[in-house]
């Protein structure tokens, strides 16, 4: 069939040929063009793309739609097949702790049971204060750190501070407003604590690592990376069982131990009004400007068995 002289595909022939010949280089002379008048009127280009962007938001913003519904799409398959798992885990870790619980269950009733029998006397309940982190003295020679709590809320020398996580350490100077709290990785900080799957009591020294050392355990003491270490409140001064840290690394002579606290974190702490300072002052000659514990026994070794 001829074609009809004047259609619309006679008119269009040519220019499509012409625009497969020249695009690349009209596509060139265009970008130049641009940045020329980029350069000639930069106000002008920014109208300009202003109108172009409001004009081909609603577009955008339509052709947009389908990736972003595929994208939830996606997210929800994800979030099911996670929430599957940590249902399966959490169904486990309900079994356990019920079985914990019945046990723990009866051993309060144990527990109540013989401190009925033995006219037990039970330790009194430790009054707390909270405060907020302030300052970081925390560098070389010295791991501390500046509390919002001080003389006006009861403060005191040697009083535990805590957080969430574990001890953090023992207050050092108190102001009328302010207090140091002097950290458990401190060189100067030793604090009594007990091994809590066997009970064998040591000491928890800091020399200013993020892992103190565990000295002063009886010779027969089996430690094994993973015990948890908790505070034995011998000395009157940090109440019992105050969470410490976790043994990590067992080498020749040394136990180390990584605690608890998340000191990068460390925003707020708990102080306990223990009632007892039991702060060493740094005019004691041979003894540590900070400690818990009273001079040791000369007979008493460091030595620990791994």
């Amino acid at each position: 069939m001829a074609k009809r002289p004047g259609s619309f595909s006679s008119v269009a022939q040519p220019v499509r040929s012409l625009w497969s010949r020249f695009a690349f280089a009209t596509l060139i002379a265009a970008a130049f063009g641009l940045m020329l008048l980029g350069k000639a009127d930069v106000l002008l280009v920014e109208r300009a793309r202003v109108v172009v962007l409001d004009a081909l938001a609603p577009v955008i913003e339509v052709a947009s739609q389908p990736a972003e519904a595929l994208t939830d799409l996606m997210n929800n398959v994800r979030d099911l097949r996670y929430l599957r798992a940590e249902n399966a885990r959490l169904s486990v870790e309900n079994d356990r702790l019920d079985r914990w619980q019945h046990v723990a269950r009866r051993l309060e009733a144990e527990n109540r049971a013989l401190r009925a029998l033995t006219n037990f006397v039970p330790p009194k309940d430790v009054d707390f204060v909270s405060a907020r982190v302030i300052a970081d003295g925390g560098g070389a020679f010295v791991r501390s750190v500046m509390i919002t709590a001080g003389q006006k809320n009861g403060i005191a020398l040697g009083n535990a501070a805590v957080s969430g996580e574990g001890l953090v350490g023992g207050v050092v100077e108190v102001g009328e407003a302010y207090s140091r709290v002097l950290l458990i990785t401190d060189l100067n900080s030793q604090i009594p604590i007990v091994i809590e799957r066997t009970r064998d009591p040591g000491v928890v020294a800091g020399d200013n690592t993020r892992s103190p050392r565990i000295v002063y355990l009886p010779q027969n003491a089996q430690v094994v990376p993973g015990d948890r270490i908790v505070t034995s409140g011998h000395g009157g001064v940090f109440p019992p069982g105050l969470a410490v840290g976790m043994v990590t690394t067992i080498t020749d002579g040394s136990i180390r131990v990584t605690p608890f606290v998340d000191w990068e974190r460390l925003e707020y702490v708990r102080i306990l009004k223990t009632g007892s300072d039991g702060v060493v002052q740094p005019e004691s000659a041979h003894l540590p400007p900070f400690s818990v514990m009273g001079p040791e026994p000369a007979s008493r070794s460091g030595g620990a068995k791994q």
